[in-house]
């Protein structure tokens, strides 16, 4: 069923080969490069990690499926201040688009992070003229300039416009898939299923197998973010797109990504007895070259770095328009709505995050746990309401035309909210296992307390409509 982008003044050249690639690439990234290692330390073992993965995938594939309904009704860039607004009013549309921006946002600067990080593991020639440390971290030149470098890059495309954005995605996710590809062909050769056991062991953070599986679980929606990327860019797909298709494509993003997953942390965990596994530093890339295979460890690290730059510049180009329907809604000052006058791109919306991107370069590898367990808040809370809108509007707005709709109907609704409501509760309640530390507590007041310096800057009377003309 093919639908009609209300003509907002973005340009539309997106398809739908585009959104997938926009929602994995988002998606995957670098954590099963990355934090494979800590995945198995987390849960106890890699038959842990592995459970918690594929029960994660199946909780956010309800929420997939709600965000592919919602989309293809109401077909507009940061559709969830549009979806709650309609549904639970102003305020609740503010806090819920607010944290969505945030869950989205943070990714930014965790992939700077990262990618200054791999960059020192790829060529470890530039771990040299330190400058500083970070809560133990040491930061090295050479290493900041590549994430600063990669940082640039990310903005710079995002200043000239969707299409050169999604031609580099495009690419980078194949990259990214051949590499998974290498890596499960080799543990095939060479790996052993008995490598996985013990089935558990207890580390500082699992005394269990339950709370090992619970422990890892609930990092999971950071590391599934990036399905939520693929609406956000709504108002610039291809005339004639097929709808239908649409809200499907974000189904299809989750369920690949739940598979690849399963599949890194299984041949990962074959390759050497996971009790060793651990003990290297970046393990996934290190083990490699300890079984002789340096030059796959290199190929690995290319398509890791690949996997950075895709996911950054996915969750780059939906965090600002969030920001961008925030502003048309008069969540924030109207500058965020303003576009490019060549580009057709969220200028102030660029530049804000343009610069939160660069800045976590200077920051280090000492809170990319704290800033993924932020975003898995931020991230399942926004993805919670925007189902309880999703049910709402099917009892205040049964007639909207809905081109994709979530299986098993307003029973598969119900299933989003619960799910959502289950993660939160493991994450916000004192008595959990994945109860949040302060720190990360901190980060969500300072959010909160930017996003009402915002807000009181907005004028009451900016004016409000449903669709932006």
């Amino acid at each position: 069923m093919a639908s009609t982008t209300p003509d907002t003044g973005m340009k539309k050249t997106l398809t739908l080969w585009n959104y997938f690639t926009i929602g994995f690439g988002a998606i995957i990234g670098t954590g099963w490069l990355l934090m494979v290692g800590d995945w198995m330390i987390e849960g106890g073992g890699p038959v842990a990690a592995i459970v918690a993965f594929a029960i994660g995938g199946a909780i956010l594939l309800p929420m997939g499926a709600v965000f592919g309904e919602l989309t293809s009704a109401i077909p507009v860039a940061g559709g969830i201040v549009e979806y709650v607004d309609r549904t639970f009013g102003h305020k609740a549309s503010f806090v819920t688009a607010w944290f969505l921006a945030l869950g989205n946002g943070i990714i930014c600067p965790w992939e700077t992070i990262a990618i200054s990080m791999l960059a020192g593991e790829f060529l470890p020639a530039l771990k040299t003229i330190p400058l500083y440390t970070v809560m133990g971290i040491t930061i090295y030149l050479p290493t900041l300039l590549v994430g600063l470098g990669a940082a640039i890059l990310v903005w710079y495309m995002n200043h000239k416009g969707a299409k050169m954005a999604a031609a580099l995605q495009s690419w980078m996710t194949r990259i990214l898939l051949a590499g998974m590809f290498m890596a499960i062909v080799i543990a095939l050769f060479v790996g052993s299923p008995s490598h996985l056991l013990p089935v558990f062991e207890a580390t500082d953070t699992a005394s269990g197998f339950l709370p090992g599986v619970l422990a890892v679980l609930v990092m999971t929606p950071f590391f599934y973010a990036g399905f939520e990327t693929i609406p956000q860019a709504a108002e610039e797909a291809a005339q004639g797109l097929d709808w239908r298709k649409f809200g499907q494509i974000i189904v299809v993003a989750l369920g690949s990504a739940a598979l690849f997953y399963v599949c890194a942390i299984y041949s990962f965990g074959t390759l050497i007895p996971w009790t060793g596994f651990i003990t290297y530093p970046v393990p996934a890339l290190t083990v490699m070259e300890t079984l002789g295979l340096a030059i796959f460890a290199k190929l690995l690290q290319f398509a890791a770095l690949c996997g950075i730059v895709s996911t950054m510049n996915s969750f780059f180009n939906a965090s600002t328009r969030i920001m961008l329907a925030m502003a048309r809604k008069g969540q924030l000052p109207a500058g965020f709505a303003k576009l490019h006058p060549e580009y057709r791109t969220p200028l102030w919306g660029n530049t804000f995050l343009g610069i939160l991107t660069v800045a976590g370069a200077f920051v280090g590898k000492a809170l990319l746990v704290p800033l993924t367990n932020v975003s898995s808040l931020a991230f399942i809370f926004a993805c919670t309401m925007v189902s309880v809108a999703c049910l709402k509007m099917r009892y205040t707005e049964p007639d909207l035309p809905r081109p994709y709709k979530v299986p098993f109907g307003k029973a598969g609704i119900w299933a989003a909210i619960v799910a959502g409501l289950a993660v939160l509760g493991l994450l916000c309640l004192p008595f959990s296992p994945a109860f949040l530390q302060p720190i990360e507590w901190a980060i969500v007041a300072v959010w909160l307390v930017g996003g009402l310096v915002f807000l009181s800057l907005v004028s009451r009377s900016t004016a409000r409509t449903t669709v932006p003309q």
